[in-house]
């Protein structure tokens, strides 16, 4: 399985479902991204959305979020209880499924210089991708929000941003783009109006007043409940547990006889973290949570290559409709574009290897690994597409918008193939120009590569001549079959 990365941008939007969704599709575009989770609050006014994506395709996911908030949010009319400085306010880089803490550092740098150079909003490298100590800590790259920053950037050379210009967008603001681990964002509601003593208990359990090590906590008002709530962000969690956390406010709480109404974990949160919870809580001695969890188990067998390639390979196999001959196109040019990688990975680190042959397959290198994340993601975007058309089938047959929607259903489930056998053609005329410079011991590698992708082309063709047979605009569907017998005919000329 390849690296991907966590991706947890936050906007400063928490009210306006059609700005939100829109965000949210700019992720989903992005060829290789599984959103996760959208949390949206109204009284913070502020939308936190996790996601996945491939490492190739990762910072053009962030930049697609960051672009579509800065056209949508104006920070000028936004009104929120949580702290923000920007449209998106901040937008971590978080390691996963093998990625390190390093790749992440250079998706922050990668993302924060184009977010600066090509939308003009000031950017701070905070947290492991912070260049300097002082912008570890987002509370204080944060300070004075986005109306205090804006009068202070541009005078102060502390507030120089690591990226774009020194001063703040007028309607975005300013962002930080950083890299880190796994944090909690742990809330807890009281049964209390009282602002004062809320913000010195904050003061006092946080880390930057002397309490608790890896925690920061801020108060708010909730106007949709009437009541104070504890704000806490648990840096490290291992640290700093969740049951710590409401020990030490039960020590404060309890003499001022104020309950605790309610709790919420914002965004996704580890197993490990509310495991620990239990564990503390329970007091279980000698718990081992990689054997003694189910779902752990299960989910490290299921997470091997082989059971993944079964599980696929067992979906085809059965009557359900989905997937079919389009996804496994899509999978087969993936699968050749990731062999392809892997041949010239191990060319490119052979010792013997000529300088002037080595820009070219880096360059292939990186297509290709762009590509795959591409097929990828053409593998469920193709079962939607049925899924599209399934649904318009179902509308009622005295329906005047069913027929339209039923050729356009049709139009798209043949763009998503006639997109596979584009992407599946380009890589294998990539191969085809980096063919001699293949170190011999992978050339049947490289080979079986070719084979996949002319693979991918044709099965993926079909299924474009299928959908297009039914479309009645006539000139749409020559127009995709003719593209299609291009590629067809591009994959046979490209064998290597």
């Amino acid at each position: 399985m390849g690296k991907f990365v966590e991706c947890v941008p936050n906007f400063s939007e928490g009210r306006d479902l059609d700005k939100i969704n829109k965000i949210v599709d700019a992720a989903r575009a992005v060829p290789g991204v599984l959103v996760l989770d959208v949390e949206k609050d109204a009284d913070h006014n502020r939308t936190v959305l996790t996601f996945i994506a491939p490492i190739e395709t990762a910072s053009e996911a962030m930049f697609a979020v960051t672009k579509k908030a800065a056209s949508l949010i104006d920070l000028n009319h936004h009104k929120g209880e949580h702290p923000r400085m920007g449209a998106t306010d901040v937008a971590p880089f978080i390691p996963i499924m093998d990625s390190t803490i390093e790749d992440c550092m250079k998706l922050a740098e990668v993302t924060g210089e184009r977010i600066g150079r090509e939308l003009n909003i000031p950017v701070y490298l905070y947290d492991r991708a912070a260049r300097n100590e002082n912008r570890r800590d987002l509370a204080k790259v944060r300070k004075g929000q986005f109306e205090g920053l804006r009068e202070d950037i541009g005078k102060n050379p502390d507030r120089v941003p690591d990226f774009g210009p020194n001063h703040i967008h007028p309607t975005a603001g300013a962002m930080a783009v950083g890299a880190r681990n796994q944090i909690v964002n742990f809330n807890v509601n009281l049964a209390t109006t009282d602002m004062a003593f809320v913000k010195i208990l904050a003061k006092k359990i946080r880390t930057s007043g002397g309490g608790l090590p890896a925690l920061r906590a801020k108060e708010i008002f909730l106007e949709s409940k009437g009541q104070v709530q504890l704000s806490t962000v648990l840096t490290d969690y291992r640290t700093t547990s969740i049951k710590r956390v409401m020990d030490e406010l039960a020590k404060e709480l309890g003499p001022k006889d104020i309950a605790v109404t309610g709790t919420e974990l914002i965004g996704l949160t580890t197993q490990d973290a509310i495991t620990d919870y239990a564990v503390e809580a329970l007091q279980v001695k000698d718990f081992n949570k990689e054997t003694q969890v189910l779902e752990t188990k299960l989910l490290k067998l299921l997470s091997s290559w082989q059971a993944g390639a079964n599980l696929f390979v067992d979906a085809l196999a059965n009557t359900d409709p989905t997937p079919g001959g389009g996804s496994a196109a899509a999978i087969s040019g993936a699968m050749g574009c990731a062999l392809g990688a892997m041949a010239i990975g191990i060319t490119l680190r052979g010792k013997k290897l000529e300088e002037a042959k080595k820009p070219a397959l880096n360059t292939l290198l990186e297509r290709l690994g762009e590509h795959k994340a591409q097929l990828q993601n053409c593998v469920s975007e193709d079962s939607a597409s049925f899924g599209v058309f399934m649904a318009v089938m179902k509308l009622p047959k005295d329906d005047p918008e069913r027929k339209a929607k039923m050729q356009a259903a049709l139009k798209y489930a043949a763009e998503v193939p006639l997109k596979t056998a584009r992407l599946a053609s380009e890589a294998l005329v990539g191969l085809k120009v980096c063919e001699a410079y293949v170190a011999a011991r992978v050339q049947s590698d490289f080979r079986s590569a070719a084979y996949q992708l002319e693979t991918a082309i044709r099965c993926a063709v079909e299924n474009v001549y299928i959908n297009a047979e039914s479309l009645e605009d006539r000139a749409a569907a020559e127009k995709l079959t003719a593209e299609a017998k291009e590629y067809a005919a591009s994959g046979v000329a490209a064998k290597v």
